[in-house]
């Protein structure tokens, strides 16, 4: 009893104090101009030209932290903050993007499992739950195991998206320093902003993990 609550505990904590940890360096450094003065349209635009990725556009998108790179269409999309923005926040998230269309144009493996895995692990994860629930009160075992292998698939997304991003971060500084986009004080800033998105990726890892854990104590006590 007490380790399930200990469980769900951790589950929301985790994430939680990871977003909160992003918001606040992303506030910080969205408040401090670069010193080249240039937005992030700017610096995506520069560095997608740089790698010979011309053809791709960038566009706005709507919300806050909503910025990401679209495979299927070969779009940049960029909150309007970031795109209009000059800030050491928006140089490091647009940079960041770029990464993800760079390991795009490198048919970079985990890039390409991860948009694979995308339908698979929504439809697995929106009726993993019912499936086990179905399982637990017909004492069907083999329900149960199949609900849980279907909520690990999250975990096993997780456990992709972590390297995806860290390299499009790790991409993203090389691009930053090797075209001159930011200066000493600059680089310092943006990878703070993208260590700390690192950490949401981890948390991620970590939370899905204990929710796969937590399913399992369940299912072994028959809680």
């Amino acid at each position: 009893m007490y380790i399930n609550i200990i469980l769900i505990v951790a589950i929301i904590a985790v994430p939680l104090l990871a977003q909160l940890y992003i918001k606040s360096t992303y506030g910080k450094y969205s408040e401090i101009d670069n010193n080249q003065n240039i937005s992030g349209f700017e610096v995506a635009r520069k560095i997608l030209d740089a790698n010979d990725l011309k053809s791709i556009d960038i566009v706005t998108t709507s919300g806050t932290l909503s910025d990401h790179y679209d495979p299927k269409r070969k779009v940049v999309r960029l909150s309007e903050d970031v795109f209009n923005g000059n800030s050491v926040a928006s140089m490091a998230v647009a940079a960041h993007e770029c990464g993800h269309a760079i390991q795009d144009k490198e048919a970079y493996a985990l890039l390409r499992a991860r948009s694979f895995l995308v339908p698979v692990v929504n439809l697995g994860t929106s009726i993993s739950y019912y499936i086990i629930l179905v399982g637990f009160i017909f004492q069907v075992l083999n329900l149960v195991y199949i609900g849980i292998a279907l909520t690990a698939l999250g975990l096993l997304f997780q456990l992709i998206t972590l390297p995806v991003e860290i390299n499009a971060s790790k991409r993203a500084g090389i691009q930053i320093r090797e075209l001159g986009i930011a200066g000493v004080e600059d680089q310092s800033g943006t990878k703070a902003v993208l260590t700390a998105a690192a950490m949401t990726y981890l948390a991620g890892v970590v939370a899905s993990a204990l929710q796969v854990l937590r399913l399992i104590l369940i299912f072994t006590r028959r809680d």
